[in-house]
C-alpha cells in the first residue's frame, strides 16, 4: 500500500503524530509512507518556521522511536498537491482541514486519467480544553505538544 501525507509539521504535536501513525498503520510492514513536507509558498503566511532539515529530523526521530519498519520517503512540496497529482497512492491521510484538498486532488486525478485516492481522515485531536491541538496554540504557550494546558484563557 502506497500512502502519502503532507503538512508543515513544524512542532510535531499529538495530532500530527495520530496522522503519521495512521498512515504508516494502514501502509502495513509492507508498504511505503511518503511524508510532503512544506516549503516555499506553503510557508509563506507561517512565522517562525523550523528549517526543513530540522522538521525532517524530528519526523525521522519520531519515525525511529515508534519502531516503524515501514519504507519512508520525506520530500519538500511546494504546493498543497504535492506529487499527489501524477504519483502512484493509494491512500491519502487528511485532517477535517485537509480534506476539501484530497477531493480536489481526486477530481483533478480523475481528470487526467489516475485512479482516485482512498482519502482516510483523521480527526482533530483536542486539547484538555476540548479545542484542537495546533502549532500555533504550541507556539503562543497555551498548550503544550500533547495538548496539556499551560495557560488560562482571559
Amino acid at each position: 500500500m502506497k500512502v502519502c501525507i503532507g503538512g508543515t509539521f513544524d512542532i510535531l504535536h499529538k495530532g500530527h503524530k495520530l496522522l503519521i501513525d495512521t498512515a504508516f498503520k494502514i501502509a502495513g510492514e509492507k508498504g511505503t509512507v511518503f511524508i510532503g513536507l512544506a516549503t516555499g509558498d506553503l510557508l509563506k503566511n507561517k512565522k517562525n518556521v523550523k528549517t526543513f532539515e530540522q522538521r525532517e529530523k524530528n519526523i525521522h526521530k519520531y519515525l525511529f522511536d515508534k519502531g516503524f519498519n515501514s519504507k519512508v520517503v520525506i520530500k519538500p512540496i511546494n504546493d498543497e498537491y504535492g506529487p499527489t497529482l501524477n504519483k502512484d497512492f493509494d491512500v491519502i491521510v487528511v485532517s477535517p482541514e485537509t480534506t476539501k484538498t484530497a477531493e480536489e486532488i481526486n477530481i483533478k486525478r480523475r481528470d487526467n486519467g489516475k485512479k482516485p485516492l482512498r482519502i482516510v481522515q483523521i480527526p482533530f485531536v483536542n486539547a484538555d480544553d476540548n479545542k484542537p491541538i495546533s502549532t500555533t496554540r504550541v507556539k503562543n504557550k497555551e498548550i503544550d505538544e500533547n495538548g496539556q494546558i499551560l495557560k488560562t484563557g482571559d
